[in-house]
């Protein structure tokens, strides 16, 4: 592990929204299991095809489970959020001033957030490790695959959890003019 970062850092909100994935899971453990009960009902369960989608449900469901119990008893909460230079919990907005293009990445701190059509990207991808620690206004040259490209730090925000990391579009009024 490089710089000796935990692999797994986590707001309280998305540490909450993973907590709450592992008790939807254990919810569906017991719907599972009564599933499992009543295919055992019916009898002869060695060419019983509803007893064997329920058992392997229980199987993807059980490993889900205990990954997700691994994660939270490795998590780090990231309390504070810097927004004065590009870290973990921030959305930042940079100019590909190679191609010309404005782009908004969130930088997570996990592998199980990183969601690319999303923008969300961890602080271990080249484009996140390139861009760490970048101040606005400073360009930063990123080594990628397909060559070098530089990016200017246009701006840093405090991350919108809930939100997908692209830039937000302008909304029509549903409201009515009034007379």
């Amino acid at each position: 592990m490089e710089d000796n970062k935990p692999l797994d850092r986590f707001t309280r909100k998305q540490l909450r929204g993973l907590e709450e994935r592992l008790a939807e899971l254990k919810l569906k453990s017991h719907d599972i299991a009564q599933r499992i009960k009543e295919a055992r009902e019916q009898g002869d369960i060695t060419e019983n095809s509803e007893y064997d989608s329920a058992m392997d449900d229980h199987r993807k469901n059980e490993t889900e489970i205990a990954d997700l119990e691994a994660l939270l008893n490795r998590a780090v909460v990231i309390d504070k959020i810097d927004t004065k230079k590009v870290s973990v919990g921030c959305l930042v907005t940079v100019l590909n001033v190679t191609k010309n293009r404005e782009s908004t990445y969130e930088i997570v701190g996990s592998p199980i957030l990183v969601d690319v059509l999303l923008g969300r990207i961890s602080d271990f991808s080249p484009v996140g490790k390139g861009l760490a620690g970048a101040k606005p206004g400073q360009e930063v040259t990123v080594e990628l695959p397909a060559g070098p490209v530089v990016y200017k730090i246009l701006s840093i925000a405090k991350s919108e959890e809930d939100e997908p990391a692209k830039p937000a579009k302008a909304k029509k009024s549903t409201k009515k003019k009034e007379a």
